[in-house]
């Protein structure tokens, strides 16, 4: 972990830095000769280990990632690194405002922005999300100015070596990855919203804003119902000046947020429940690399917008989901549905993850979630999956497999045998013919029922007895992949008493497939061939491997 960050910062162009590293029990323990971080755009005047002079060089520069330094060591051992650096008045991490740039017009600003690539561009780190750490810092500022970071504030002091300025400390005791760093330095003020929030702005937003997020407690007690513990003690939000870049930023204990959600009325409050859904889904489980940003985004859209059932109903929830979709599909029409971004899970070798940021992450990733709870037993059931996977993997950084094999293992009694006899006719009563359809190819999409489940159906929904042609070709094709040997006949008969290729030749494709029944379809195949349509016979020909 980087057990203390203490840069010595400014509101000028940065003067050189300190930046001492160490491991989760303590120092940072490093086991090899060479040690490599990520850089961008600093500069390096000094590096010691366990205070002697360490030999270190640059490789060679990425066009967004920057420069990776390289660090000997003396010896395998457990080391005190510190870096003595500079970062560059243009780094892709800060923005710094003129008096004249911020709503007061008097004293100078900064913020971070370090999400996903940037805290190289601030300091030296492993700047990946799938390494955390733990931080300490202390900022020198000008005293009429306030810093705040992402972490708890642990007091002020005057600054021993300049009288006109002041020292804000803070620590950041669970682990966090670099990009969830941040740092604000401005003429700030606070005002207190609940029990464990302070809002802060410039002077002339501040009473504006402490308004508008009066709400955040409420939504925090929501998200600790859903998701369990809320583990990172304060939860500030801070409005940054109009050109911050996102709705909201996530920083742990500081919420970053744009004044752009200062609607009088507190009706863009979603994101704020958002930015607090990520203190479980995106800072506490956390994708390992940025290809599997869903598991952040998506999650964290699904519990914000089920803390917005419990607060305004489920209605709204439904409305929301309806919004987010719809967001989607634009999203899908501007990128192209060919389009690699446009995958739930990505390829982002040599892409940068900036480049490739869209709404799929949410959105689509909402979309699987949602599709899922319906499928797995409704809201009640599904948030305690959410839950679980929470305290699963709280403290670590992830990727989609991880998800995807606890998901099957907390729903591998889903469909237990016991569980059969809980159906009734009544299931499918409201249905209508096209809901029905939907449903049995929302069934084929998966992976095939054991023949007990199909034999269950039957014997409940007597499928058998209906005579909707699209219902019986999407229930017999469902027997057929589960391989029930009672459906053959009645799909070799669908097969043959009606030619239409959209039923025939799926069918025997299917039927072909089955070992048992490979035989009889070829033979019932050949048995009908002159009956049918020349283009029928000359297609199922080829897909029963009986061309002509």
């Amino acid at each position: 972990r980087l057990g203390v960050v203490s840069p010595r910062s400014c509101l000028s162009p940065p003067r050189p830095c300190r930046l001492l590293a160490s491991a989760p029990v303590g120092l940072y323990v490093i086991f090899a000769s060479l040690q490599v971080l990520d850089t961008k755009d600093l500069q390096v005047f000094k590096v010691t280990v366990n205070g002697q002079d360490a030999k270190f060089v640059f490789g060679e520069k990425h066009s967004f990632k920057g420069t990776p330094l390289e660090i000997t060591l003396p010896f395998e051992l457990k080391a005190i690194v510190e870096i003595s650096f500079e970062s560059s008045p243009k780094s892709s991490a800060l923005q710094w405002f003129t008096p004249e740039q911020t709503s007061g017009k008097k004293h100078p600003f900064l913020f971070s922005q370090c999400q996903a690539t940037h805290c190289r561009a601030i300091f030296p780190c492993q700047d990946t999300p799938a390494v955390k750490l733990t931080y300490y810092a202390e900022i020198s500022v000008p005293k009429e100015l306030v810093a705040l970071m992402s972490a708890n504030r642990d007091g002020e002091m005057p600054d021993p070596e300049d009288s006109s300025r002041k020292i804000y400390c803070f620590s950041q005791n669970v682990p966090i990855p670099c990009y969830l760093i941040a740092l604000v330095v401005g003429a700030l003020e606070s005002r207190k919203i609940g029990p464990r929030t302070l809002v802060w702005a410039e002077k002339e937003l501040v009473d504006k804003s402490a308004y508008e997020f009066a709400e955040a407690e409420a939504m925090l007690k929501t998200a600790e119902d859903l998701a369990g513990p809320y583990v990172w003690g304060q939860y500030d939000l801070l409005v940054l000046p109009p050109s911050f870049p996102y709705g909201g930023m996530e920083n742990p204990c500081l919420t970053f947020v744009t004044p752009t959600l200062l609607a009088g009325d507190r009706s863009l409050s979603n994101v704020i429940a958002h930015e607090i859904s990520h203190s479980w889904t995106g800072n506490l489980v956390t994708n390992k690399t940025w290809e599997h940003f869903w598991l952040n985004e998506g999650h964290t859209v699904y519990l914000e917008r089920r803390i917005g059932g419990q607060l305004f109903g489920e209605q709204f929830r439904h409305f929301q989901a309806l919004g987010g979709w719809r967001e989607l599909q634009n999203t899908i029409n501007t990128l192209g549905d060919k389009n690699p971004v446009s995958n739930l899970v990505p390829n982002l070798s040599e892409v940068d993850p900036d480049v490739a940021y869209s709404s799929v992450p949410y959105e689509k990733g909402f979309a699987l979630l949602f599709y899922l709870e319906q499928l797995l037993g409704g809201p009640d059931v599904f948030i305690g999956f959410l839950k679980a996977y929470i305290q699963q993997f709280a403290y670590k950084s992830i990727v989609t497999e991880d998800w995807k094999k606890f998901l099957y293992s907390y729903f591998k009694d889903k469909a237990k045998e016991s569980d059969l006899g809980s159906f009734s006719s009544a299931d499918l009563k409201e249905m209508s013919s096209h809901q029905l359809i939907e449903f049995l190819a929302l069934l084929l999409l998966e992976a095939p029922l054991p023949v007990s489940h199909v034999q269950r159906m039957q014997q409940v929904y007597d499928f058998n007895a209906i005579n909707n042609s699209e219902i019986r070709f999407r229930w017999l094709r469902l027997c057929i992949k589960s391989k029930w040997e009672e459906a053959i006949p009645l799909a070799l008969k669908m097969a043959t008493d009606q030619g239409r290729l959209k039923f025939t030749r799926p069918l025997f494709r299917d039927l072909y497939g089955f070992d048992k029944c490979r035989d009889l379809a070829v033979k019932t195949f050949l048995e009908h061939r002159a009956s049918m349509h020349p283009v029928t016979s000359m297609l199922v020909g080829k897909d029963l491997k009986q061309d002509q």
